[in-house]
């Protein structure tokens, strides 16, 4: 798998799936909505550890800075 998320893109990641976390488990999103939005920040938050996101690959988006 080639790095195609960068850097500010990984710390979004992982910020969203931090606040995603806290809301719900505090109560304040709930329901299938709090599911769906746990759920998807299990996903960005796994996608910015391993440096690929499956998604901008068939997208063919690349986040990294170009290597000179």
């Amino acid at each position: 798998m080639k790095k195609n998320i960068g850097n500010i893109d990984r710390i979004v990641r992982v910020l969203f799936a931090v606040i995603v976390s806290i809301l719900f488990f505090t109560n304040v999103i709930t329901g299938t909505l709090g599911i769906i939005l746990l759920i998807v920040g299990g996903v960005l938050l796994a996608t910015s550890f391993m440096n690929f996101c499956p998604l901008y690959a068939v997208l063919g988006i690349n986040s990294c800075p170009v290597k000179k």
